[in-house]
């Protein structure tokens, strides 16, 4: 009896992951679905991320669904997914964007599309609904209003300038890696060519304002970073905690690089429905809502209207002109993986 129930959720499931949009009869089947199942297992979507706790409660109060969640790296959770297989103890994750792919090719996902799909942008998404971007992060500055009297609006202010600059570890940080590449896009450059962007960063270390702090709550509270380059959604996260009046945050004017943070379902989840009911709610729009409160700018923004308190938390959609996400993954992998040794030889060195 136990198999025909699994069966028959699991046909379910195969039957809404390979439609574009879900029908309203296919929504309240997945609830139902979902609703059995009980319970959603997360890794990686702690309650202080990106306020995933309100999305948990809401799915708790309106479906029934008990959590639980390990917080680990986006390939922690793609490891996971694959060592347990049959006895599997997570359904659901969030991994920055390069790891939907590959969390798809290792096999560990299986396929929804949300009844927003339409409004996901295409260069967000896997063309099978096996990941899709939920919220954005862009490279941004943080300036210390304290400290810096003028804050650069681009980059080309930010070379000009005489505060020092943060930009973190570039041989094992995502944001400070991305941090180069968006300076690369400002001044002419793109995933294969890097250069402009360490050329830009060795004019600054040889003016000795490369600063050596990593861009963090810490070391922003203690005064020690002037200008930090971080992810958008981090910059206002710390600003907010610390205290608004000290800090601006901008997204540069000419020009970054804008990239997220995808839920992948597990190909073997014990709870698949609640797992694909829960993506439908982080896309909907009060999910995305709920992830705009937590300061990330939803992949859905300019098809929401916010409340007015949530808004005022992110930054207007007219400083996300200049903004462009990867346009070549693979040349993007390779050119990371060189970065940490490009950055000694044509940085660092500069700072001796």
């Amino acid at each position: 009896m136990k198999r025909l129930l699994l069966a028959s959720l699991m046909g379910t499931t195969i039957a809404l992951g390979t439609q574009a949009m879900a029908s309203d009869a296919d929504l309240k089947s997945l609830e139902q679905a979902a609703r059995k199942e009980g319970a959603v297992n997360s890794v990686g979507m702690p309650d202080s991320w990106a306020n995933w706790k309100d999305t948990w409660v809401d799915l708790n109060k309106l479906y029934g669904l008990k959590h639980v969640d390990t917080d680990m790296s986006s390939a922690q959770e793609i490891a996971k997914f694959a060592a347990e297989k049959d006895n599997a103890t997570a359904d659901i994750g969030d991994v920055g964007a390069a790891f939907g792919p590959i969390a798809v090719q290792q096999g560990v996902t299986q396929p929804y599309k949300p009844s927003t799909w339409a409004q996901i942008p295409d260069w967000a998404k896997d063309a099978d609904g096996h990941w899709m971007l939920a919220y954005t992060g862009s490279i941004a500055f943080i300036v210390n209003k304290q400290l810096v009297k003028e804050a650069p609006k681009s980059w080309a202010d930010l070379k000009q300038g005489k505060y020092k600059i943060a930009i973190g570890d570039v041989s094992a940080a995502a944001q400070a890696v991305n941090g180069v590449l968006a300076a690369s896009i400002a001044n002419g450059g793109n995933e294969k060519n890097i250069q402009p962007g360490l050329d830009f960063f060795a004019e600054i270390a040889k003016q000795g304002r490369l600063s050596l702090s990593n861009p963090t709550i810490q070391t922003l509270e203690k005064g020690e970073v002037e200008v930090g380059i971080v992810w958008d959604f981090n910059g206002l996260s710390y600003r907010d905690q610390i205290d608004p009046s000290r800090f601006e945050v901008l997204i540069p004017s000419d020009g970054s690089v804008i990239s997220g943070y995808t839920t992948i379902i597990n190909k073997y989840a014990k709870n698949p429905n609640a797992a694909k009911l829960t993506r439908e709610y982080i896309l909907s729009d009060a999910g995305q809502i709920n992830l705009a409160k937590g300061n990330a700018r939803p992949i859905r923004a300019e098809h929401l209207t916010l409340p007015a308190e949530v808004k005022a938390k992110l930054l207007p959609n007219e400083q996300y002109a200049k903004v462009q996400p990867i346009k070549d993954a693979k040349a993007w992998e390779e050119t990371s993986k060189a970065l940490p040794q490009l950055w000694q030889e044509h940085v660092i060195i500069e700072m001796e």
